[in-house]
């Protein structure tokens, strides 16, 4: 019976864990390698750039920079990134409030006279997925 137990226990397990999936996030067209890459993943129109689902940073190679997410589960996602430069650890911004760092989210969705929506930076991970996120 205990082994009936356990091994019921570890196909549940496996099965579970086979439904998670991983996000590679790679940065593009970054201007240089200073500082480095900020990357905020959200799950939510309500949290989008207020609180990060999950959260990293990379270092910044050849004007590229890559992070990975694990163990995500299926459903819609949105990424806001930005390259702290002086890494003082926050998107430093002019007088107006507007951004002095590169960032982008995902879709490369920018904003226009504001930030990003989530409307517009949403995609949908059902397996393992990758993005491409280019800094023009």
């Amino acid at each position: 019976m205990k082994n009936s137990i356990l091994t019921l226990a570890i196909l549940v397990t496996g099965f579970v864990s086979a439904q998670k999936a991983n996000l590679n996030v790679n940065i593009v067209g970054l201007k240089n390698n200073n500082g480095v890459v900020m990357v905020g993943l959200y799950n939510s129109e309500g949290t989008f750039l207020k609180k990060s689902f999950k959260s990293s940073k990379s270092t910044i190679k050849d004007k590229k920079a890559l992070v990975t997410f694990t163990e995500l589960e299926k459903g819609e996602y949105a990424v806001m990134i930005y390259q702290d430069e002086n890494l003082n650890g926050k998107m430093d911004s002019n007088m107006m409030g507007i951004p002095t760092e590169d960032y982008m989210a995902s879709n490369d969705s920018k904003g226009f006279m504001g930030p990003p929506k989530y409307k517009n930076a949403k995609f949908s991970i059902e397996n393992n997925s990758k993005i491409v996120i280019n800094i023009n």
